[in-house]
């Protein structure tokens, strides 16, 4: 196959290195001396899923750490997929080149509620049914995990298991019991991984429905599934497994830098935030381990960037520290330093002059809403004061570029928010006119808001797509110059949310999109929006029901099951909170919360720098 891909396909079509393995530090094994060989499938194109951390860490892990094997796989761009079918080409990996059918473990990166279609159509280009009733003994096990999968519902019909939490801490142990149970045939091999803490086995649940379409229950087939499947997580990041050497690809990919990950979780609990719930504690690597880190990539890969990244980087407790050591190390040899997530209220004069003395480059800030009432419902605990001087700091140290992430359709929303996003940008313009003589830009991206199951907004209902094309219309209708608006598509965020939130019914609907030809719905060129409505219509399911209505706090969820370790009685109490726009505090500085995640889990928060209360919590 592989001399047939290099001859006779791959000069046919765009960017054929994504297709083609043997990049630096790529890890192969020899097939024959490995217990259990898996695939780890990214649904999407090479340069979106080789910029992914978890599968950078799942990589090195399983295949430096254990005795098993993992290769790679990504989603074909369309071009591709074409020629594939037309010359009976299947799905393989970069390694081997291997088909995927012949491996014993395919497994999925869900990142994104959009890719699911992705996923449908590497299964079929791999030559493996799609539906996990429809596979035998010859088929790999086909399992999922990442963030969507903590409402792993609307992908049951998919998938023979689910893995949910963190992959360092559950996979090899999944991988050891399909080879130690691998006599067993297929469904006696699920009912022993279903034993293991963070396995899902859709097929040992049995799901029964209301009248109004809403859950009445999920019940175990047996004694062998648990009742509630509890979150896998890695509780000291300082010891767990971090790539020395990442694979660098030959082409240009997202975020193509090093990746240090200082910290893992956030203390902030802003009420929209998914990962703010999945991902508690907050757990940090010691600058320690960072500088080691930071070393150990640079001279593996020869990259001239090194990314420090987390869901708030600034809060780590020792960025100060890191940034000057990296920039003090390194900077002289043109290597800079990135701070992908900034909190407006933790940016700093001093930190801000210490980045950009190797590279300046565009700052992104998220205030997030444009008042402070908006501001204190979301729970974003930033001020307009913050934002101001985080813009003095950026323009005064040589930044002439500002970009500003907010959202629309936030619970409670007014024109008087709106108004203020606005306000907000013509005065960050200004304090940027202040200090540039340069012609400055301040760029806003504005996204939908999209409930989340597990977060205190799961029963809010979206804004429909009329009223989100209404509010783009209203801020646009005020024209400043050098301020730029860019806005989510109204019509994929309404899908998200109807995914987001959803039920095993929805699994009908999938496969009846992807078979309309529905895949890489994430891209605005291949989104078809008409084509997944008629999907609703032909399976007779309305995805108004999942979107536009008020949940009651007594109705049960599809993801009620899932043992994030956060309390549902806490994520009430945050929505009755939000209702009063009444902020909550830092647990790192206020305090126990009460959430559950460190009682019930018997973990705490981990500030390794000791500059914020680690006993809290």
């Amino acid at each position: 196959m592989k001399d047939k891909l290099f001859r006779d396909i791959l000069p046919r079509v765009a960017k054929p290195i994504r297709y083609v393995g043997g990049e630096l530090n790529v890890i192969k094994k020899d097939w024959d001396q490995c217990q259990v060989k898996m695939a780890l499938a990214f649904p999407d194109v090479y340069e979106i899923g080789m910029a992914h951390i978890g599968s950078k860490i799942l990589y090195g892990l399983v295949n430096e750490e254990s005795p098993h094997l993992l290769e790679r796989a990504f989603a074909p761009w369309p071009d591709m997929e074409q020629i594939m079918r037309e010359e009976g080409v299947e799905l393989y990996s970069l390694e081997s080149f291997t088909p995927l059918r012949r491996f014993d473990v395919i497994g999925f990166s869900l990142q994104y509620e959009l890719s699911i279609t992705n996923v449908l159509n590497m299964l079929d280009l791999a030559g493996i049914p799609l539906l996990a009733s429809q596979r035998g003994e010859e088929h790999p096990l086909i399992i999922g995990g990442g963030p969507v999968a903590f409402n792993p519902e609307p992908f049951a019909d998919f998938f023979d298991a689910l893995l949910i939490g963190e992959g360092e801490e559950l996979l090899l142990e999944f991988l050891s019991c399909l080879y130690n149970n691998r006599a067993l045939a297929r469904k006696d091999r699920l009912t022993r991984a279903a034993a293991i803490e963070g396995v899902y086995v859709p097929s040992g649940y049995q799901v029964e429905y209301k009248a109004d379409g809403s859950l009445a229950g999920m019940t175990p087939v047996s004694s062998a599934y648990p009742a509630r499947v509890r979150k896998r997580l890695v509780s000291d990041l300082d010891t767990a497994y971090y790539p020395d050497k990442p694979i660098v690809p030959y082409m240009e990919i997202v975020h193509d830098r090093a990746v240090l990950e200082v910290m893992r979780g956030c203390q902030r609990a802003c009420r929209f935030c998914h990962a703010g719930t999945v991902y508690r504690p907050v757990r940090e690597r010691s600058v320690a381990v960072l500088k080691r880190q930071a070393d150990t990539q640079l001279k593996n890969t020869g990259y001239d960037e090194i990314s420090l990244a987390s869901l708030s980087t600034l809060d780590y407790s020792g960025v100060s520290d890191l940034v000057k050591h990296l920039v003090k190390i390194y900077g002289d040899r043109g290597i800079g330093v990135s701070l992908p997530s900034l909190r407006v209220d933790a940016f700093s004069i001093d930190l801000a002059n210490e980045v950009q003395k190797v590279r300046k480059t565009t700052l992104t800030l998220a205030p997030e809403a444009g008042t402070q009432r908006l501001r204190d419902v979301i729970n974003k605990n930033v001020t307009e004061e913050d934002l101001f001087q985080a813009a003095e700091a950026a323009f005064s140290s040589g930044w002439n570029s500002i970009k500003l992430y907010f959202m629309i359709g936030l619970p409670t929303e007014t024109e008087a928010d709106l108004d203020g996003v606005l306000d907000l940008l013509a005065r960050v313009k200004a304090i940027g006119q202040r200090h540039s003589r340069r012609a400055i830009e301040v760029r806003a991206s504005l996204a939908c808001f999209v409930p989340k199951a597990h977060t205190p907004f799961q029963w809010r209902a979206q804004n429909s797509i009329a009223e989100l094309e209404a509010k783009r219309r209203y801020l646009t209708s005020r024209k400043m110059k050098n301020v730029k608006l860019s806005f989510h598509d109204s019509r994929t965020s309404m899908l998200e949310g109807v995914i987001a939130r959803g039920d095993r019914k929805l699994g009908e609907v999938i496969l009846t999109a992807w078979q309309m030809g529905c895949r890489f719905d994430g891209w605005s060129e291949y989104f078809d929006f008409d084509k997944w409505m008629e999907a609703f219509r032909k399976c007779d399911i309305d995805p108004e029901f999942y979107v536009y209505r008020q949940r009651d706090y007594l109705e049960l969820f599809p993801w009620d099951f899932i043992d994030t370790g956060v309390y549902k009685d806490y994520l009430v109490q945050e929505d009755q909170m939000a209702d009063a726009a009444i902020p909550t505090a830092d647990c790192r500085q206020a305090g126990c919360l009460d959430c559950g995640i460190c009682i019930d889990f018997g973990v705490s928060l981990d500030v390794k720098e000791g500059k914020a209360d680690a006993t809290a919590g």
